[in-house]
């Protein structure tokens, strides 16, 4: 498991961040680091997956969490074990959809926690196995 973690500038004074904004953050963070967007939003019945990328070989499949309130714990704290189990399913169903068997796969989240004058990114390579 590989961790960073990122400071940025808050976006502006007494804004705060959307899911939809933190989602489109994490993906801009990844894409800086060369992994390539695959797809935004994957929905299916067994669950959803944040973002699925391009990493090498690999496909990633990336849970994003925002926290503007650290009371109810870290966002990599709330991507606890019955989460995991829904983002494998429904990751295990979007490889057999498009036949990527052979393909390695691997989890990462990507924590953003919003305080008053920044932002703190962190991502977590390979954050639980498959």
């Amino acid at each position: 498991m590989s961790d960073s973690i990122t400071h940025l500038p808050a976006v502006s004074a007494g804004s705060r961040l959307s899911g939809r904004e933190a989602e489109n953050l994490a993906c801009r963070h990844l894409r800086a680091r060369g992994l390539q967007l695959v797809t935004r939003n994957f929905l299916c019945r067994r669950g959803e997956i944040d973002l699925i990328m391009r990493h090498g070989e690999y496909f990633v499949f990336v849970e994003v969490r925002l926290r503007n309130n650290p009371r109810f714990g870290s966002g990599t704290e709330s991507v606890d074990h019955r989460k995991q189990k829904k983002i494998i399913i429904a990751a295990q169903y979007y490889i057999q959809l498009h036949r990527l068997d052979q393909a390695p796969a691997r989890f990462d989240v990507v924590a953003i926690r919003q305080g008053k004058d920044r932002l703190e990114l962190q991502w977590i390579q390979n954050a639980f196995p498959s």
